[in-house]
């Protein structure tokens, strides 16, 4: 039974990245897609409920349909999901993005979050994403990305997902007889170089950009980071339960029951007066 494979992005609908996932794809199961109408990078995940969705169809440049929605890329897979295509989709493929989304960029990131909207709808969401040089001048290929893109989903197709698992994808940046291959990772550090420059309006009221040099990553094998840096592909699965276990234990050693901070010192201050 062909499959029906959602693909959106965090880029917007006529970037080339989704383009080239787009192609691969459709060696895999019928294609739809719907994607933001504009670039969603670090909207982070989105359900937007104060306003109304607008669609609207768009063509590539080989004729392929497409819609494009004013939403964020998580709302476009919930759009999706929820009935805007009449027939059902099987898999959601958010990319390829251009630029990695490790360790905790997948908070921040459109891409990872479209996958995410999916896992939550119950259907299975894989997020690609090239490692991409900051400030890169020049045409970027994504024909080495989609085609990493085509073998993770193929593997997902055929052997299927846990339920709240989806896959976050990094290809890094190389010619493909020089990717060594895909690589099981998990979350690696990354390392943020964020600063807030404060300026002031022709008004003279000031207002704020958060800027930065682009964010590092700590190269430790076996993680999504220490991967891309050894020219390897990273899946690595991610779960929607966000519960800290570990934590649980300590937490439980906590007194709970114990009075507010403030009124165990007002009680304190009370019978050292009456003492006196």
């Amino acid at each position: 039974m062909t499959k029906h494979i959602l693909v959106t992005n965090d880029d917007g609908v006529l970037a080339p990245g989704l383009f080239a996932l787009v192609l691969e794809m459709r060696k895999l199961g019928k294609v739809t897609i719907l994607a933001p109408d504009r670039n969603w990078s670090g909207g982070g995940h989105v359900k937007t409920l104060d306003r109304a969705l607008r669609v609207r169809e768009v063509r590539f440049p080989d004729g392929t349909q497409a819609f494009a929605s004013d939403g964020a890329p998580s709302d476009c897979v919930a759009l999706a999901m929820l009935g805007f295509f009449k027939e059902p989709i099987d898999l959601v493929v958010s990319g390829i993005n251009a630029g990695a989304n490790l360790g905790h960029d997948v908070t921040y990131s459109g891409t990872v979050t479209a996958a995410m909207e999916a896992v939550i709808a119950g259907v299975p969401g894989v997020a690609i994403s090239l490692e991409t040089p900051d400030n890169y001048v020049g045409e970027i290929d994504y024909g080495p990305a989609a085609r990493a893109a085509y073998k993770v989903v193929r593997q997902v197709l055929d052997h299927g997902l846990s339920a709240e698992i989806l896959l976050n994808v990094n290809v890094p940046f190389l010619s493909e007889d020089k990717i060594r291959g895909i690589c099981l990772t998990r979350q690696g550090l990354r390392v943020y170089h964020s600063r807030l420059d404060e300026r002031l309006d022709p008004r003279n009221i000031p207002y704020y950009w958060i800027g930065g040099d682009a964010p590092t990553g700590v190269s430790e094998s076996g993680t999504d980071v220490g991967a891309l840096a050894e020219g390897f592909v990273s899946v690595t699965p991610l779960q929607l339960d966000l519960t800290g276990y570990r934590a649980l234990a300590d937490l439980n050693t906590w007194h709970w029951d114990e009075p507010p901070l403030e009124t165990a010192l007002l009680t304190t201050a009370q019978e050292v007066l009456v003492s006196h």
